[in-house]
């Protein structure tokens, strides 16, 4: 019990010095900071979700009393939460009808849903960060126009209108999308370590089977349509928008991975995909719309039903 005690302390003054590293200044602050969550969602993933929320709540009364009580609370809403809550649903599972008492008569939560989840906390940081600068869409832009003219006129750059609308208009979409990769690579790099140690408690997930549930569609045509609405709406339209299409590409890549798994050069061909999509972050788009197309067509479930011989796992 101490011993479990002393992991979820550590991890939350971990957390927390990651987080304060902001305060520094340096370069490397940058992946510190985004890097903040990891160490509690290795604690929750192989100590459980409470050492997550032990080391939370330490992390959170550290930070408020250096930093003060909106800084703890910030550090709350994009650490905290989200470490707090996907650990406990990647160790949720429930017993299979007629299952036996071991792993593998246990249905773990799909991570799917996990993903669709990292979307909905994405959303909300972005929102709650969007929210401090004005109560309304134009002071939000205000905000973010006055902060880029700022950061373009420190670098020597002239702050043009036309760049200025597009960075204002970027801004929001590009932050949700941030947000849901970092939150992605945090957990998939927790588990990792965790499962490294022995201590991950359910079994390493085919990620290539990786889905969404079916009725994100719906949510992502709805938000499509809010888009066109103006003023708050619309920005909230763009960000749920922006982070069911890279849930989507990355259900793409899932997708990629299973119709390339008897092609020789299938690890040519991957590593171009991602190298492409590295260097122009709009390829992600025919990404995205392939993983669309599985959901809508089943691609995967066609492209596996129609080979009769045992495919290779990898």
């Amino acid at each position: 019990m101490i011993a479990t005690i002393l992991v979820a302390l550590a991890a939350g003054l971990a957390s927390a010095l990651m987080f304060a590293s902001i305060t520094s200044g340096a370069l490397i602050s940058l992946l510190l900071v985004n890097l903040a969550p990891l160490p509690l969602m290795v604690a929750g993933l192989a100590w459980g979700p409470l050492v997550a929320a032990i080391g939370s709540l330490t992390a959170a009364a550290v930070i408020g009393a250096v930093f003060g009580i909106p800084y703890g609370m910030a550090f709350v809403l994009t650490n905290a939460l989200p470490a707090c809550w996907l650990s406990h649903l990647v160790l949720l599972a429930r017993r299979k009808a007629n299952g036996i008492a071991n792993q593998e008569a246990l249905e773990w939560y799909p991570v799917g849903r996990i993903l669709l989840w990292i979307v909905i906390l994405a959303a909300l940081i972005t929102t709650a960060t969007l929210l401090m600068m004005g109560s309304d869409a134009s002071a939000i832009q205000h905000t973010i126009r006055k902060g880029w003219a700022q950061l373009l006129d420190s670098a020597g750059v002239a702050s043009k209108d036309a760049t200025l609308d597009v960075l204002v208009l970027l801004t929001p979409i590009g932050a949700e999308m941030a947000a849901v990769v970092m939150l992605t690579f945090n957990l998939w790099l927790a588990a990792r370590i965790a499962a490294i140690s022995g201590r991950l408690a359910r079994p390493w997930p085919d990620l290539k089977s990786t889905a969404l549930p079916p009725w994100t569609i719906a949510v992502l045509g709805l938000a499509v349509a809010f888009c066109f609405l103006g003023g708050l709406p619309t920005m909230l339209a763009q960000i749920l928008t922006a982070g069911c299409s890279i849930a989507y590409a990355m259900s793409g890549f899932a997708v990629l991975h299973t119709l390339t798994l008897t092609m020789k050069s299938r690890i040519f061909l991957l590593s171009c995909t991602y190298a492409v999509v590295a260097a122009f972050a709009w390829a992600l788009l025919p990404i995205a719309l392939l993983g669309l197309a599985d959901a809508v067509f089943g691609l995967r479930q066609r492209y596996l039903g129609s080979r009769s011989p045992p495919l290779p796992k990898s």
